[in-house]
Formats: C-alpha cells, sequence, structure tokens
C-alpha cells in the first residue's frame, strides 16, 4: 500500500489542522465508490475526496469539483439525511492503521445532538466508508459486505462494526525492544519483509527506509543480524515512530528522470541521489503524484495506437532497408563485367569459333585473367552482353543508392517520431504528432465528415513547446515533436540564439534566447542537460550534445520536419538530468 500508517497519520494531522471544527455542507458521490464532502472552517471552504476504489483507494483535501450523477445513489442521500450541517468534532486514526475515524456531531429530527462516525478503511480491495453511530452499530455503508464474500468480517446495515483483523501484528508505537526480537527478528523472512508483515501500518516502503536508516540489507535474513545490528535497527524505527508522534512530517515526491515513482511523509534515503519534491502538505502531495502517474498512464494508454503504427513502419523499413542493402552489395562486380567486355574488344580478335574462355592481361592491374565465354556467341556479342550486364548494375547501384538514402532518412524520421511519443504529456501533443504521420502517409487521413470528395483539413494543434528559465534567468524552450524543433528553430529563434540538439540521435531542439547576450556557463551547461532529456538518450548516464548559434543552422533542400544540418558547432558531454531547472 502507498498510503500506508504514517502517511495516513500526516493526512490525519492535517485534516484536523484545517477541518476541526468546521460543518459539513455539501455531500456527493461523483463515483460509485467515492465520496466528496465540502467543509467550512473558520471563513474557508475545504473539498475533502474520500475514494474506496479497490486499486487506488486515496484521502486527501482538493480544489477539483467532480461532476455528480444527476440522482445522488442511496449512501449519500443517506450522509445528506444525516450530516448535512453536521460539525466535525474529532478525526483519529487508530494506533498506526490505514482508517480515518471521523466523530461528527448533528442535530436529529427531534433537534437533540447526536454523535456519529465516517470510518474510512484504507486497505487496498477490501477498502470501504462506513457510517455508524456512537454504538458502533453500523447504518450504512458504501460497499456491503456479507459472510458469502468474507468469512471474517460482515459489514451491513445493523451488523456491529468491528475494525478489520490485523493478523495479529503489533502496534509499533508500543512494541519494545524484546517484543522486536521475538516477533519480528525471529521470523524466518528476509528483514524488510519481515517488518511489513509484523507491525501494524508499515508498509514494504518504509520497512525499507528503516532497514536502509540502520545500514541493513533489507533483502538479507533475519537470522543474519547480529544482536548490535538488531538493536541498532530497532533504535531507528524507534525514532521513526517518534518522528510519527511529533508530527515532524516533511511530505515529499520522488523523482526519476522528472517522472514520479514514489512519494512519502518522511525523507526517503533509501532513494539515494533521485530528484525530490517537497511540500508543506500531504494532501498536495498525494493529489499531485497521482495525477502525474495519471497523466503519465493515461497519454501512455492514448499513444498505444499510435506506437504501433510506429513500430510497425519502422520494422517494414528496417526489413526494406536490409534488403536494399543486399542487393546494392550484389552490384559490386559492375566493374568486373566491364573489364571483361574491354579486355574481350581489345585481346579477343584471335579467339578461335567456339572457345570458352580468354586469358588476357588485365591493364588495370597488371595481372593475368580468365574470362568466361558464351562459345555460341562472337566475342563482339560476348562483350555486348558484359557491357549490358554492366549497365544494368550500374543503373541499379545509382537507383538503390538514392532509394537507401530515402529508407535510411525514414528510419531515422519514425525513430524522431517514436523519441517524441516518448516525452508527449498531454493528448494536444499526440495529436500534432498524429497529423505528421499522416501527412507522411503512415496513417490515412480521413475525409471531414466522410464525405466523398470533401477537402483534407489539417487539423488545428495547440500544443506548445517546453519552457524552461535557466538559473540566471534566459529562457529555454524544447521541441515536443518535429513541428516543433522546425517552429523554434527557423521561425522562433534569431541568429544570436543558441541551438542545443543530442549528437546523431533522435532529441528535440533546444533553443536559448540570449536576448543579444553572453550566455553563462551554467545555462549552457542547463540547456545541454535539457537536450540529452528529451533524446533518445534520456535513460543513458551521459549524452553527447553539440550545440551552436541558430545562424549555423541550415534546413537542407526538401528535409523531413526536424531535419537540419549544421557544419560549425561546439559538443559536451552531458548527464539527462533536469532536477533544479525550473519549468515554467
Amino acid at each position: 500500500m502507498a498510503l500506508d500508517g504514517p502517511v495516513i497519520s500526516n493526512v490525519v494531522y492535517e485534516l484536523k489542522e484545517k477541518l476541526i471544527p468546521g460543518r459539513i455542507s455539501k455531500i456527493s458521490q461523483p463515483e460509485k465508490d467515492e465520496l466528496l464532502l465540502t467543509i467550512k472552517n473558520n471563513r474557508d471552504n475545504y473539498k475533502m475526496l474520500l475514494s474506496a476504489n479497490a486499486s487506488l483507494p486515496l484521502v486527501y483535501l482538493t480544489e477539483e469539483n467532480k461532476q455528480s450523477p444527476m440522482t445522488a445513489p442511496g449512501f449519500c442521500m443517506l450522509l445528506r439525511k444525516y450530516l448535512n450541517s453536521a460539525k466535525i468534532l474529532d478525526i483519529t486514526q487508530p494506533g498506526l492503521e490505514r482508517i480515518l475515524r471521523f466523530k461528527i456531531e448533528h442535530l436529529n429530527e427531534m433537534g437533540d445532538l447526536c454523535v456519529k462516525y465516517l470510518i474510512f478503511e484504507v486497505m487496498g480491495k477490501h477498502s470501504n466508508i462506513i457510517f455508524t453511530d456512537d454504538e458502533n452499530t453500523i447504518i450504512d455503508s458504501i460497499k456491503h459486505i456479507s459472510h458469502l464474500v468474507s468469512s471474517v468480517r460482515e459489514v451491513l446495515p445493523g451488523r456491529k462494526y468491528l475494525p478489520p483483523p490485523n493478523k495479529e501484528k503489533k502496534d509499533p508505537f508500543t512494541i519494545t525492544y524484546e517484543d522486536f526480537k521475538k516477533y519480528v527478528l525471529k521470523k524466518p523472512l528476509p528483514m524488510g519483509k519481515a517488518i511489513y508483515t509484523s507491525l501494524t501500518g508499515f508498509s514494504p516502503l518504509m520497512a525499507n527506509e528503516v532497514c536502509f536508516r540502520a545500514s541493513v540489507d533489507s533483502e538479507a535474513s533475519t537470522s543474519a543480524l547480529s544482536e548490535p545490528e538488531g538493536l541498532h535497527l530497532y533504535k531507528n524505527l524507534e525514532r521513526l515512530i517518534t518522528d510519527v508522534t511529533e508530527h515532524n512530517y516533511t511530505p515529499n515526491i520522488v523523482l526519476e528522470e522528472g517522472i514520479p515513482v514514489e512519494f512519502s511523509c518522511f525523507p526517503l534515503s533509501c532513494y539515494g541521489s533521485l530528484g525530490k519534491r517537497e511540500s508543506d502538505s500531504i494532501c498536495a502531495v498525494l493529489e499531485s503524484f497521482y495525477a502525474s502517474k495519471n497523466t503519465f498512464s493515461r497519454i501512455h494508454q492514448k499513444s498505444s495506437d499510435l506506437r504501433k503504427v510506429v513500430a510497425n513502419a519502422i520494422e517494414r523499413n528496417t526489413k526494406k532497408y536490409e534488403l536494399q542493402l543486399k542487393q546494392l552489395k550484389d552490384t559490386e562486380k559492375r566493374d568486373k563485367y566491364k573489364i571483361y567486355g574491354e579486355l574481350i574488344n581489345t585481346y579477343g580478335y584471335h579467339l578461335e569459333p567456339g572457345a570458352k574462355s580468354l586469358t588476357a592481361l588485365n591493364y588495370y592491374t597488371n595481372e593475368d585473367i580468365t574470362i568466361p565465354l558464351d562459345p555460341t556467341l562472337t566475342p563482339a556479342e560476348n562483350a555486348k552482353l558484359y557491357f549490358e550486364k554492366y549497365n544494368k548494375l550500374k543503373r541499379t547501384y545509382e537507383a538503390l543508392s538514392n532509394f537507401i538514402e530515402e529508407t535510411k532518412m525514414d528510419l531515422v524520421h519514425l525513430d524522431s517520431i517514436r523519441t517524441s511519443l516518448d516525452i508527449a504529456l498531454a493528448e494536444e501533443d499526440l495529436a500534432e504528432l498524429k497529423e505528421e504521420l499522416m501527412e507522411y502517409g503512415y496513417i490515412r487521413r480521413r475525409n471531414m465528415q466522410g464525405k466523398p470528395g470533401a477537402k483534407n483539413k489539417r487539423q488545428k494543434i495547440v500544443s506548445k513547446p517546453f519552457h524552461y528559465i535557466s538559473s540566471d534567468g534566459y529562457h529555454i524552450y524544447v521541441g515536443k515533436n518535429n513541428y516543433q524543433n522546425d517552429e523554434l528553430t527557423f521561425k522562433f529563434a534569431v541568429g544570436a540564439d543558441w541551438w542545443f540538439h543530442a549528437k546523431k540521435i533522435a532529441g528535440s531542439h533546444v533553443i536559448v534566447q540570449t536576448g543579444g547576450n553572453k550566455l553563462p556557463d551554467k545555462t549552457f551547461e542547463e540547456a545541454a542537460r535539457l537536450a540529452a532529456y528529451y533524446s533518445k538518450g534520456r535513460n543513458a548516464n551521459k549524452v553527447e550534445i553539440d550545440y551552436t548559434e541558430k545562424k549555423n543552422v541550415k534546413k537542407p533542400s526538401g528535409g523531413k520536419p526536424g531535419f537540419v544540418v549544421y557544419y560549425t558547432n561546439y559538443s559536451m558531454l552531458v548527464p539527462p538530468d533536469i532536477t533544479g531547472i525550473v519549468q515554467i
């Protein structure tokens, strides 16, 4: 579970600060397993999302206002009946469990004050939102769990609410060193697994973090730990629990190549030198993390058809390229046939009728050579036959040379589109790439409204290049695809601006606006890192970057989008890491 006990404790701490003693002013149920509560407190309105989605249970404060169905579901109507204008008295978390318990005060039909509880269990596929009275009797839940679904615990109206079974896990707030040795260190498991299977609220991530802080290999067996190592591990666990108790939280997102890979309420030392983005709010971290992850997965899914088109085109062109190279190799003997014809014309006058070969001095190499002959033909006819073979292979060679160059350029073009698909972040980016594939015939363009004879209209594109600002305040622009690369280099940039590109591999054009000033070294380095990151080499340790003034970059006649030539440039080797470069 990504939402482990420590993260839930941070969420509870933040919600208590902002929502107590607020009143619930609006309740909606955008999805069948999701609630959106609007709470007014101290003249501020807060929206709290509770999602019991089986694959992604979440709880955080958000600014987003999700659309609700026209007819509210029964559970939503029930909550509106009891909780409209109700006051939130307290928000608690039992131990370090993944449970939030909202204590809510409301007026009943008689005008008397009553207390109800809204309990959110963050338990993966078993996540649920349960509404109970002050005697722990379930009034209703967003998911009904009968004995047919679970033999351990029923969650149905009228039943007593029972906490989820903890599988005899120990409370990390109260566990002693003796208990830690007995229940954790004695388990015949890898150290990390022994921790998260023995302590409530601990995820594999947090268990690995405790091991890392104690310099213990989380994959090593518990039996491999010495007594001092076991004590040191326990002391690191104690320090982490103290941070929870004292609310010493540092909400942050771990970034790998700019992509969010993990989040936590504590600094994650186990991720070493990877980039981190800290925040004052765990809710902001959760919303940002899952929004980013959702964007990447959604765009990757939406681009799958385009990726398939590009992959198929690359496969076809690769096979064609290999076949053309093989055919070109077969034309290498063309000059031999030309020499055969010349030597037959020079020495063939003394041949006897019906001769099957001619041995003569090759005046190009000063060596004797034997030339096969057709005995049914005269020397002149044999010479003519060889000259015809020469001319045919010569024409084939010239045609193949052009075809090979075209196929090679097609492969480079397709490779650049594939790289652009890897850096696409929005549907507008995909629309521009699809337009390029249609323009070059990889995708058939449909007529408007399917009408025969209707003119094909190019789709309006609203995608814009990436925009960064260097540490020294210079504006840097990065093309997302070939069209934008051409636009940046030949229409946007001026002669004194600097142009960056990964050497001999597909990648974005990067333009630094100089304003006529001399660029500082730091800006050169940051622009080069952007060119490395937005290239095919983004997963390499270092990428070689060419850079030159824009006036030195030319567009070859008939070149495809994004294709340029330049003959004057500098080069530098940089890591494809854009951590710390500010995006606008």
